[in-house]
């Protein structure tokens, strides 16, 4: 009868955590478990019932658990975190995320660790713990993403001209979106050079698409407008005297 009971149990979680849509990798290990539990519960009771003192397999089974936590506690942390990320699924397969120093496309998410695609083909296995236990960054979120790309002009070249050529460049681009609209966007005045920002929104897939078209049109635009892009340069002044000298010698 317990055996039957277990297995049925078994079925009921199965069912349950199809029921709410979680993973089945999730719902076969809680069946399991609760399986195993009624079976040992069940095992004892009868040992009881046969007059069999079972207090001393209850402290050994205990003892046993304690060993086993502290042996797995790095494993358990990984599990642990597994199932939250089963659960709230702040990620999922085909995101591109940044987790600490990884980055990569999600292509499993397992009880125990991630598995991420790097952009150059290289297969990684981040620990669960470390990926519910540090900062998160989804890049394939939200179904739009804006495109930032910096240039610098020269101080000589007049500020609204820069701004009217690169709107013109940023409304223009191929892939971008008209809303939310592109934008250009004064940053600073740098030591050699006025640095500019263009904005352009565009869908999360076609992000770096859009990034290299931009920079192109960017750099295409000031070349044709006559606008210098400044790189660092260095002065080099000489002393009269100390030239003198040296001519001397």
């Amino acid at each position: 009868v317990g055996w039957l009971i277990a297995g049925w149990v078994a079925r009921k979680v199965r069912k349950v955590v199809a029921q709410r849509e979680l993973d089945a990798t999730l719902g076969n290990f809680f069946a399991n478990m609760a399986r195993y539990l009624i079976i040992i519960g069940v095992v004892l009771g009868v040992l009881g019932v046969f007059g069999i003192e079972t207090s001393s397999f209850a402290a050994v089974i205990a003892a046993a658990g304690l060993a086993i936590g502290l042996a797995f506690q790095g494993t358990l942390s990984n599990f642990a975190a597994g199932v939250m990320l089963l659960v709230f699924r702040p990620i999922k397969v085909g995101d591109y995320v940044e987790i600490g120093s990884e980055s990569g496309t999600v292509i499993e998410v397992e009880l125990f660790y991630c598995v991420l695609k790097t952009p150059d083909a290289k297969k990684k296995f981040v620990p669960n713990s470390q990926v519910w236990g540090t900062a998160l960054t989804n890049y394939s979120s939200y179904p739009e993403r804006r495109v930032g790309v910096d240039v610098g002009t020269d101080y000589g070249a007049d500020t609204d001209e820069v701004r009217a050529i690169l709107q013109k460049v940023a409304e223009n681009v191929e892939g971008g979106i008209v809303e939310p609209a592109p934008a250009v966007f004064l940053k600073a005045l740098g030591g050699s050079s006025i640095d500019w920002q263009g904005r352009v929104w565009c869908k999360t897939e076609d992000f770096w698409v859009v990034y290299e078209r931009l920079t192109r049109d960017v750099k295409k635009a000031l070349d044709e407008a006559g606008v210098g892009i400044p790189f660092p340069q260095m002065d080099v002044h000489f002393d009269p005297e100390a030239v003198e000298a040296v001519g001397k010698k």
